[in-house]
Formats: C-alpha cells, structure tokens, sequence
C-alpha cells in the first residue's frame, strides 16, 4: 500500500477539467478558469490519496482472463490483455477527505460543486496514472526487460461485469488496506476511487492507452 507521495498537482490535466465541465475542446471564460483553479487548489489540499495493487502472471483465451488464482470471463478484458505475460490488480482512491470537501460544496454553492466534481476525475484519473507507472517500472525491473501499458480495465465497462468488484475487493483487501468500501449496490466509498485492470506488454505498438477503440459509442466528446 502506497499513500500520497506523488505529484498529482503537475499531473491533473485542467483540458480534461474543462471536458467535464462540458467545454469539450474549447477552454471556458477567464472567471470559470479563475473558479477551476481555486477549487483544484483546495482539493489537491485536502485529498489523502491512497493506492494498493498486486503483479500477477498472466494468460488468456479469447473469452477469459487467468491471473494467479483468479479467472476472468470478459472477452473485452481477454482482448486487452492477449499480449500480457504480467498484469496487475489496482484500487486507488483520493480518500474520505474529498468526499467531504465535495459535499461541502454542494451545501454551500451548486456552481462550484459541479467544478469540484469534475476536479475530483481529473485528479482520481491523474493519480491512476502515477501509479500505473509506478507498477510498470515495478514489473519491469522483475521481469527484467521493457514494457508498455495497456489501458486501465475497469469492472462495468466493456463486457466485463461490474459484479468483478467483489473478486477485486476480496483479493486486495481494499477496506482493510486503503480504506476503501462497497456497497451493496456495488458502488465503491469514497466515490472518488477506481479499481482496474492493468497489463503490460513488451510490444510499443500494442500499448496504446486510449480506450477508444473498443467503446462503441462514436459520437463522445472524449473520442480521441
């Protein structure tokens, strides 16, 4: 388990701030960047990210994903992963603070609550990112050779069935390690938390971070 020693300050990409803001590509008026600066300023304050992930071996069929003990049916996550012999479970999250922060804003201004939702994705996406890179040097320095990232994997989104939290829970031991909870519903506490698959590869052009080719929604604003 890891705590925050990274820096998410330079890390948070404010255009994907904005794109949640609903700007798209376009950057918003001067007051609105003022606003997303001050709002960001005292999230970044107040989070105390925390993270937790584990290495495993790896290896699939076109409909299932095994790593240690665990198998995957997903023909979504086997085909994001085909080419990795090591893959990784990953739960991180920006902690109860931010939650508190968020529902502060809410209580106190509508229009600032929505900014401080949007900083809060930018900052959990941005924390993921440090750390995957983390794992990525961890993996490679244990397998001794260069590797690349596939995309991040999460349970809900492709064919991958959001139930396949329990398995990640369970084999982390979120709650007793991070703090992190779920519900019966199968939504994590504190909201701003992400668990995902991660694989690495050997193959540069077989890493490609982007998730766009398997969503099947052409018409996003986030399409790249």
């Amino acid at each position: 388990m890891a705590e925050n020693r990274y820096d998410i300050e330079n890390a948070v990409n404010k255009r994907e701030i904005y794109r949640y803001l609903g700007y798209g590509l376009k950057e918003p008026d001067f007051c609105t960047r003022v606003l997303v600066d001050k709002v960001l300023s005292e999230l970044l304050h107040a989070i105390r990210p925390k993270n937790i992930y584990r290495l495993y071996d790896c290896k699939t069929d076109k409909e299932r994903v095994f790593m240690g003990n665990l198998e995957i049916k997903s023909g979504n996550l086997a085909g994001n992963l085909a080419q990795c012999d090591t893959a990784a479970l990953m739960a991180a999250t920006l902690g109860i603070e931010a939650d508190k922060l968020l529902q502060k804003y809410e209580v106190i201004n509508m229009a600032e609550a929505s900014i401080a939702q949007a900083c809060g994705a930018a900052c959990i996406e941005a924390y993921c990112n440090l750390v995957q890179e983390e794992i990525r040097l961890t993996a490679q320095e244990k397998g001794g050779k260069p590797l690349f990232i596939r995309p991040r994997f999460s349970p809900g989104y492709g064919d991958l069935p959001l139930e396949t939290q329990t398995e990640i829970f369970r084999e982390l031991d979120c709650t007793k390690r991070i703090g992190l909870t779920l519900t019966q519903s199968l939504l994590m506490y504190p909201t701003k938390s992400v668990t995902a698959f991660i694989g690495f590869t050997t193959n540069p052009d077989n890493c490609h971070i982007e998730k766009c080719k398997i969503c099947g929604k052409k018409d996003c604003e986030y399409r790249i």
